[in-house]
């Protein structure tokens, strides 16, 4: 019986670039450590002058025709991607959904409550999804669960807006509020 063994340069690499070896293409257009241009070249003399360099030979971008590769240090390259990634995440501000699921049978002050916290969740910047679950029964009069969502709409129309009317999904009601 003879073993099977996956050849290793058909694997892409742990990383999302291919790196020396892992290239397989025939020529590459080529760009040293300096941003100097050397035009197209072949897979093999670009790793040549990597390998002069004592750096990577990494291809940048593969759907160019020619692919484009670069000569750089790796690990460096990818240092500096992990800092821009981090960098742009805590610039991001993140606008996250809340949710409040309730039944059509909840109480005026619970309602009330809920209500309250959306203001401040508005007020914070995220966008609120309120829902109506209708349980067994409750399903067979909707327009209860409507009419809660109504109040709520009525109740926050000062401070919010909603994206579309309320949507009935099988058993849930709900609608996505945004500050206007």
């Amino acid at each position: 019986m003879v073993a099977y063994y996956k050849r290793r340069y058909n694997r892409r690499p742990k990383h999302k670039h291919y790196v020396n070896g892992y290239i397989r293409v025939p020529q590459v257009r080529l760009i040293d450590d300096e941003g100097e241009n050397y035009g197209v070249l072949s897979t093999q003399e670009a790793l040549k002058k990597a390998h002069e360099k004592e750096l990577d030979l990494v291809l940048i971008s593969e759907k160019a025709n020619p692919p484009v590769a670069k000569i750089l240090d790796y690990s460096k390259f990818l240092y500096d991607e992990r800092k821009k990634q981090s960098s742009s995440k805590s610039k991001s501000t993140k606008s996250d959904t809340k949710e409040f699921v309730f039944g059509p049978n909840i109480g005026e002050s619970d309602l009330q409550m809920r209500i309250d916290r959306t203001r401040e969740f508005l007020d914070e910047g995220h966008r609120v999804k309120m829902t109506v679950r209708l349980r067994g029964r409750q399903r067979a009069h909707p327009e209860i669960g409507l009419e809660k969502i109504k109040t709520v709409m009525k109740a926050l129309a000062d401070v919010a807006k909603t994206e579309k009317k309320p949507e009935i999904k099988g058993y849930l009601i709900s609608v996505i509020f945004e500050k206007k």
